[in-house]
Order: structure tokens, then C-alpha cells, then sequence
């Protein structure tokens, strides 16, 4: 629940949401369907902000694991600002758009391909060049549809807010912080892997965790990535979005800031996040 009345609550749980509504932005939208394999997922499209020369640029905002759309809005101005269409989507077991045949989430691994729909809602609609915006597991699922889509040429960057670029790096994090026993977490990824012990975790299809790494295929980065993460993560570390810097430094940037927390950075300093995708989308690469 995005909202209630506290005097009548017995549970509930701290969210980085700002807004929980797109009316909330006050600026104008519009709903749509978007044709996925099991259905219609509905999305929100933002045009640009009026007089600005809308050049063809879209920007598709993925948000992050049992997150809603909402989680994105904060995004949005500084896009519409810079000219670009947004289109917020919805993906496979969100709640919003259809779910899958298995009900699971897939790391990514399936989900791509509701954002591919997304993207070619876009291209249909006057885009010629896009920007992903993906949180988290929005993110991963930014990379795989960078490298899988049909239309990847069309994806001129991306700016990924906490991203899972190694989900073993993430899932061991979030083991140990649990407590959990090393031979415990090392099992765990055999189940997730094994196409015999799907019956244990209800997917449809194993998780090829190695098509998932995208530290180990940073060789395969091909777009300008932004990468803005908090320094003290409690969920996907930073040291993963560090190597990635690292290991190419010609198309990742790595904006740190001082947020305790998952996906928390807009709401820590939003004027240095806004401000760092205003410099990226404008610097050197020139890309739109």
C-alpha cells in the first residue's frame, strides 16, 4: 500500500517513492496500452516540456523488484527537461502488467522483453533515439534489453540508479546480511541454475546467471552508461557499479553520493542527480 491510515495500521514498510501517483508530478500525461506477450501493460507517457525541440529522444523509465511504476516518477522531470519523450512502463508479475506463465520473477532474464515492447511502442510513436532509465532490477533489465533487442541500435545510453549488474554479487550480499551459511548461499544458486530443481522454485526456466553478469561482459558494453549509487547500499553494493567503472571507463560513469540505503540517491541530493544526468546527457559523448 502506498498510503493508509497510520492509526489503523499493523504493518508496514519505508519506501524511496516521492510520488505515488503520476498526478502528483502535476504535469501533463497520458495512460497507455502497450501490446506484451500475455496481454496489454499499461505505461504513462510525458511529452517534453513545451518549446523544447523534442529531437526524436525517448526516454523508458524500468523501475525495480516488487516496486511498482511509481518508483520511477522521480526521474521524469529532469528528462522531460531535457527534451526526451518518457514512457514509464510496467513489466511481467508487477502487479500492473500481465504476469508471467510461472508468477516469478526472473532477474531480468525474462522481463526484458516487456521493455522491448516498450521500446517498440516508442520507435512506432516517432522515437528515434532512446535513453533507458532502470532502478535496480530496473537496471539489469536496461543491460539485457540494451544487448537483446531487436532495435539496440536505437538505444543511445542509459543512466541506471543502483543497478544490479552481477546478481550474484548482490544475492551474496543480501545472504550474508541475513546471516545466512556460505554452503547455504552457494546451494541456492545451484537450485536458481538447475533445470531438474525448477520444481523448487516454481520458474518456468533455470536463471542463467552468467548471461546476467554484466561485470564479466563489460567487454560487450557498447552505450554510454550513467551509473548513480549510493555509497552504503544495505542491498546491491556499490563495489559491483565500481568495478563496472573500472573495467570501462570509456562508457561508464560513476556518480557516487552519501545515501544510506537502496535506491535512495534522488532522495539524498536530487539536485546532484538531476544535475549529473543534465552534465552526462550534454558532455563529451554528445549522443543526442
Amino acid at each position: 500500500m502506498d498510503s493508509g491510515n497510520l492509526e489503523h495500521a499493523e504493518a508496514g514498510i519505508w519506501s524511496g517513492y516521492v510520488y505515488s501517483e503520476p498526478d502528483q508530478l502535476g504535469l501533463p500525461y497520458q495512460d497507455v496500452l502497450i501490446p506484451v506477450e500475455n496481454g496489454v501493460a499499461p505505461a504513462w507517457k510525458f511529452d517534453p516540456v513545451a518549446g523544447v525541440n523534442p529531437s526524436g529522444g525517448w526516454a523508458i523509465h524500468i523501475h525495480g523488484m516488487g516496486g511498482k511504476r511509481a518508483g520511477t516518477l522521480r526521474g521524469i522531470p529532469v528528462a522531460r527537461r531535457l527534451g526526451l519523450t518518457s514512457l514509464v512502463v510496467s513489466f511481467r508479475n508487477d502487479g500492473d502488467a500481465p504476469p508471467s506463465y510461472d508468477g516469478r520473477y526472473s532477474l531480468g532474464q525474462g522481463e526484458w522483453r516487456d521493455v522491448e515492447a516498450g521500446i517498440n511502442y516508442a520507435i512506432s510513436n516517432g522515437a528515434e533515439r532512446l535513453v533507458l532509465f532502470g532502478w535496480s532490477l530496473g537496471a539489469s533489465i536496461a543491460l539485457q534489453a540494451a544487448a537483446l533487442s531487436p532495435n539496440s541500435s536505437r538505444v543511445a545510453g542509459m543512466v541506471l540508479d543502483a543497478p544490479v549488474f552481477d546478481w550474484r554479487t548482490t544475492l551474496a550480499a543480501n545472504a550474508k546480511a541475513a546471516g545466512l551459511p556460505r554452503p547455504l548461499v552457494r546451494l541456492g544458486f545451484t537450485i536458481l541454475r538447475s533445470k531438474a530443481l525448477r520444481w523448487v522454485t516454481g520458474l518456468a526456466e533455470p536463471i542463467r546467471l552468467d548471461s546476467l553478469d554484466w561485470l564479466a561482459r563489460a567487454t560487450e558494453l557498447d552505450n554510454p552508461v550513467l551509473v548513480l549509487h549510493g555509497e552504503k547500499d544495505d542491498t546491491t553494493p556499490v563495489e559491483a557499479s565500481k568495478k563496472a567503472a573500472s573495467l570501462r571507463p570509456d562508457l561508464v560513469k560513476l556518480v557516487e553520493f552519501k545515501s544510506v540505503g537502496h535506491s535512495l540517491e534522488w532522495n539524498i541530493d536530487s539536485e546532484k542527480w538531476e544535475r549529473s544526468v543534465e552534465e552526462w546527457f550534454h558532455g563529451p559523448a554528445g549522443w543526442l
